[in-house]
């Protein structure tokens, strides 16, 4: 019953899609892919740490390819599972993981582009569906049950994913559920949240728990601010942020328009701004399971704040 009102919940997202690119939504440039050949994860990852970094590298495709499930049950225990679309990264040697939770009233798909993206990075991912109305309270203790089983047993997602190397990716209120999985002990390298939002009286009790580094990626709030964002930098110990300029909140989400698998090595339409947002999680993902810090990614952030792409910039 849960599978078929996610299913038909998705044909009426997919409907919504097919109507705007109908209506003619402004899509201002497109992602092409990035001219670095890697052999293995290894060159990629020694590479990039040994350039200076730079989040706009991030805003092409990566060099690796991706094989895509749809719709695959990751068995947290005998009587529990959570479905979830995985994003294979073509490399044979253990690899990151990164983990997609949606917000309010959304689902896996509306972040299919983003965990291909960091995939085509040499990270696999996984896109969770969870109760998209809350309690998201209850949707970070499912998800740090399922972060710990996937610490335990890997190959629930692959047998390459590496157990050390997982990070957590929220939009909206999806990032309250992973602020809550970081408080409740999930084996996390760190978080990403994307122009989070806060509910709930116990909200500044669980961000002070979390002892993980944890990066905001705002959108502008003169556009549109969330609810309780300021929570998140105030009471998070370790904690940086970062607003993209003229970015909504929307677009911090990055849906498929089309099957991914059919893009090739062209390149995909997008607005600006969710290739802004897609690239900075990207460069966040990277530095955080790579080295366990924010530092690459801060540092990759410095050109696009002196051109105004980033702004209200800040860390502790």
């Amino acid at each position: 019953m849960y599978v078929s009102r996610i299913t038909c919940h998705v044909s009426r997202l997919l409907a919504v899609v097919c109507i705007l690119l109908a209506a003619g939504c402004a899509k201002v440039s497109g992602i092409g892919v990035t001219t670095l050949k890697s052999a293995n994860l290894p060159d990629l990852q020694g590479y990039l740490l040994s350039h200076k970094p730079d989040v706009d590298r991030f805003g092409s495709r990566g060099p690796f390819g991706v094989t895509i499930e749809t719709d695959h049950v990751l068995r947290v225990s005998a009587t529990e599972g959570v479905i979830a679309d995985r994003y294979l990264s073509a490399p044979a040697e253990k690899a990151p993981l990164v983990v997609f939770v949606h917000g309010y009233d959304n689902f896996k798909e509306t972040h299919a582009y983003q965990a291909f993206h960091v995939a085509s990075w040499g990270m696999h991912a996984v896109s969770v569906q969870l109760p998209n109305t809350g309690p998201w309270s209850a949707n970070g203790r499912t998800l740090a049950r399922l972060v710990s089983a996937i610490h335990r047993s890997p190959e629930i997602v692959d047998r390459r994913v590496d157990p050390a190397r997982i990070v957590l990716v929220g939009h909206s209120f999806g990032a309250t559920a992973v602020a809550i999985a970081l408080a409740e002990g999930a084996p996390a390298a760190g978080a990403i949240l994307l122009d989070a939002a806060g509910i709930g009286r116990d909200l500044p009790k669980f961000l002070k728990q979390i002892n993980k580094p944890v990066l905001l990626v705002g959108a502008d709030e003169d556009v549109s601010p969330t609810r309780n964002r300021e929570y998140f930098y105030q009471f998070i110990p370790v904690v940086a942020e970062i607003s993209i300029r003229d970015a909504s909140h929307e677009d911090a989400q990055f849906p498929a328009e089309r099957p991914l698998q059919t893009l090739g090595a062209g390149s995909m339409p997008a607005d600006e701004t969710q290739i802004t947002f897609v690239s900075a999680l990207t460069s966040a993902a990277f530095s955080l399971s790579s080295t366990g810090k924010l530092d690459y990614a801060w540092s990759s952030f410095s050109a696009a704040l002196g051109t105004g792409k980033f702004l209200n910039a800040r860390r502790k």
